[in-house]
């Protein structure tokens, strides 16, 4: 009833006698939102320009269907422009993508993997026939379009008795077989491509030029690649388009009749589907690019007579062109791929063509307006009753929202006091137990349809999860304290609130940590770790984010584990089988490869209030946010992850034993022990690279011990690491800390107290920089 009210008030009588007092042009806006007006003036309007239409349509029809038919042929060019322009910036992305795969390859290397990672560029990529890295020394190696459309590896190789050429098949994506050999005179570094990116240092494009073979006209864009000095050289990188390819481009026009160009100032042509015919009878030529005069077609010497001969700028609207006494309609548009190629489509469109219908629609115009007006005003009218039916449904809406929200308010045995953020997943609150008082953050998980499971399966999931993580007593596990399912199938679970912030912002904001400081760490890390590992959890994405220091009554630098994968185990979808540990989010990647932690930018009272909710919200991402890392069934954060997690082996502890060493050199040098750009080199770079010379990356004090202790746990193999995180911290409370480099008690409280402020006893009010803030950790 409460509902129907609202929908009466809003569109109702009443609305009109509360207007009285209200100005002219008020009432007057009232009156035009009234159910009447907007069922007949709606109507009316429709059909008033219905008629007018109609009795000035046959007056002015001559100049609307040719005025029509030049925005056609206009819109028609900017298509055919926009999509060469998109073929060409194909260019910019691939060359990317192989300047990054030319750095970490050289021509004495193998290249199997080289050549499936070029056939992958390839593929898709409409009017790319070549990719090629050429490398100082003469080699020559690049994914190239066969004529029968397989893509196939060249790699060729200059000798002393002549460059070899070894041609290759490309089988799946793991094996190639030889295709065939040949031997020639070619050698990159003479070719103008290698010269031009060699002389310029820069992206260039090369001249249009001839294909072998054909008369068809091809452009390369060619980019040299530097060793990390910046002046060496080491490769020169190259995508080759055929212009004719985009042929198929220009051919897509629907407007019949109609020629389609593609050419530059000088005459060349670059793709003309409506001489094809004459081109293919041409003879042979390698010297040159096509130029309009090879053809001897009317059309084309009138065209570059009139307009590319005078090194015009393309007219912003249609021109008229007269050949052989006809007139022709005439649109161009510059190819904006790149300024410095000078390329432009025209559209040529004889008027006659256009005007040939327009008796037709003199003859039928006037019933079909007629007809249309009619058709117009009755949907209008139905369109008209929707919305009024829309405002009445919102109005309802609204209230019941309203009921919802105070619903909300209360959830079990605790009361809702204000919501710290919302995601995709769900929402994040501060809430108060109502007998004890005590403060605790909730997290509300909204299942939805995504997981693709059975209600009832998702639930006993979470249940299961819940029950595993609450078995975990380690003072330096995050604490659960209640779980449950409401009516409405929102799973949600009240975990401990702390004070403090994570590894990760401590490093950002405070700089590397004393070796003594990072030994504590790394020990409680160890203490939780142990029980989970004993319990067979392995939490796989041990990582700064999720190493919380706090404080907790009078103790300070206390760490505390989270994100043992609760939710993300209870929703994944891959699996039917109750996980034992979950699947992890992880944050999105900056350039640098970083992963960025919460906390960041806020002021210290502002991060004391992160601190609060940080093992509600460290389970999940952004719904944007690149929320998996997967190479086969590998899952974690590329930057702290074992060798065998990403290789997708089986697991144990002692990969989250790998990952705290990783961040014990995060901790002490404020660095990632790999710094690549992207997660597959990161991830290969922990398969494969051997760790960094502690001494040349950490500037304060440094135990030898400690060194040794954290290389063991950096072993790529595991049975090389520590057994167990008990015998890492054994290892780690093992070692001797000098008087004038230690860590005491008194430090740490002098730190807590200069640095984080104890927060207040109650919060009525979020900040905004927390909320901002929230919203960039991804909490759900």
């Amino acid at each position: 009833m409460a509902a129907a009210r609202i929908g009466d008030r809003d569109l109702g009588p009443e609305s009109t006698k509360q207007s009285t007092g209200l100005s002219r042009t008020a009432r007057i806006s009232a009156a035009i939102a009234s159910p009447v007006a907007v069922l007949t003036l709606l109507p009316l309007l429709v059909a008033s320009i219905g008629l007018f239409l109609t009795v000035v349509g046959q007056s002015s029809l001559r100049d609307s269907n040719l005025t029509m038919a030049v925005d056609r042929i206009d819109e028609e060019t900017t298509l055919l422009a926009r999509g060469i322009s998109a073929a060409l910036q194909q260019s910019d992305p691939v060359m990317d993508r192989l300047g990054m795969l030319a750095r970490d390859h050289d021509s004495i290397k193998g290249y199997d993997r080289v050549a499936h990672s070029l056939r992958d560029l390839m593929q898709g990529r409409p009017g790319v026939s070549y990719i090629s890295i050429s490398f100082p020394d003469g080699t020559f190696q690049g994914a190239y379009r066969d004529e029968d459309g397989t893509i196939r590896f060249q790699d060729s190789r200059v000798t002393p008795q002549g460059t070899v050429v070894k041609r290759y098949t490309l089988i799946g994506h793991e094996r190639i077989t030889p295709y065939y050999e040949e031997h020639t005179a070619y050698d990159p570094r003479t070719r103008e491509f290698y010269q031009l990116a060699v002389a310029s240092k820069q992206r260039v494009w090369t001249k249009p030029y001839p294909f072998f073979k054909t008369h068809y006209t091809g452009i390369t864009r060619a980019e040299p690649v530097y060793e990390s000095d910046s002046t060496t050289l080491h490769a020169v990188i190259t995508v080759d388009f055929d212009v004719t390819a985009l042929s198929a481009v220009l051919s897509r026009t629907s407007m019949g009749g109609a020629a389609t160009l593609l050419y530059t100032p000088d005459g060349t042509v670059l793709a003309y589907p409506s001489g094809e015919g004459r081109i293919n009878n041409l003879p042979l030529r390698q010297d040159r690019a096509l130029l309009y005069s090879d053809l001897d077609d009317p059309l084309l010497n009138a065209f570059f007579a009139a307009y590319a001969n005078k090194a015009h700028t393309p007219a912003s609207s249609a021109s008229e062109l007269t050949v052989d006494g006809k007139k022709q309609l005439v649109v161009e548009k510059a190819i904006g791929a790149d300024d410095n190629l000078g390329w432009t489509v025209a559209t040529i469109m004889p008027e006659a063509r256009i005007l040939s219908a327009l008796h037709q629609h003199q003859q039928k115009s006037t019933l079909a307006a007629a007809i249309a007006t009619l058709l117009a005003t009755g949907m209008a009218w139905l369109f008209a009753r929707h919305i009024l039916r829309t405002r009445r449904e919102a109005a309802v809406a609204r209230a019941e929202a309203r009921e919802a929200v105070a619903r909300a308010q209360e959830l079990g045995s605790y009361r809702l006091v204000e919501m710290l953020g919302k995601g995709g997943m769900g929402e994040v609150w501060r809430a108060e137990h109502r007998l004890l008082v005590r403060q605790a953050a909730i997290k509300l998980i909204s299942m939805g349809d995504e997981a693709g499971l059975d209600t009832n399966e998702i639930q006993e999931r979470f249940r299961r999860e819940a029950q595993s993580l609450a078995t975990l007593r380690s003072r330096n596990t995050i604490e659960l304290f209640d779980y449950g399912v409401t009516a409405e199938g929102t799973c949600f679970y009240v975990m401990e609130l702390l004070d403090g912030m994570d590894l990760e912002t401590l490093v950002e904001t405070h700089g590397p940590q004393p070796a003594a400081r990072v030994i504590d760490f790394l020990i409680q890390a160890c203490n939780s770790l142990a029980e989970a590992h004993d319990a067979g959890m392995v939490h796989r994405d041990i990582k700064p984010a999720n190493l919380y220091v706090c404080r907790i009554a009078d103790e300070v630098d206390v760490i505390k584990v989270l994100d043992f994968g609760l939710v993300r185990a209870a929703v994944h979808k891959h699996s039917l089988r109750p996980p034992v540990s979950g699947t992890h989010s992880t944050r999105s990647e900056a350039a640098s490869g970083v992963h960025r932690g919460a906390g960041r930018g806020l002021d210290d009272n502002a991060k004391t209030s992160a601190a609060l909710t940080a093992a509600a919200t460290a389970d999940e991402g952004d719904a944007g946010n690149e929320r998996l890392t997967q190479v086969g069934q590998a899952m974690g954060t590329p930057a702290y992850m074992a060798p065998e997690q990403a290789l997708g082996h089986e697991l144990d502890g002692r990969a989250d034993l790998y990952a705290l060493g990783c961040i014990g050199f995060f901790l002490l040098s404020g660095r990632l022990l790999f710094e690549r750009n992207g997660s597959l080199p990161m991830m290969m770079a922990h398969i494969t690279d051997a760790p960094p010379e502690f001494e040349n990356r950490i500037s304060n004090y440094l135990p030898a011990e400690l060194t040794r202790a954290l290389m063991q746990c950096l072993a790529k193999r595991p049975h090389d690491r520590p057994s167990d995180a008990r015998a890492l911290a054994a290892l780690l409370k093992a070692i001797q800390i000098p008087q004038a480099h230690e860590w005491t008690d008194a430090q740490a409280q002098a730190w807590w107290a200069a640095r984080k402020p104890r927060p207040t006893p109650a919060v009525d009010h979020v900040d905004p920089t927390l909320a901002t803030e929230l919203a960039h950790r991804g909490v759900a």
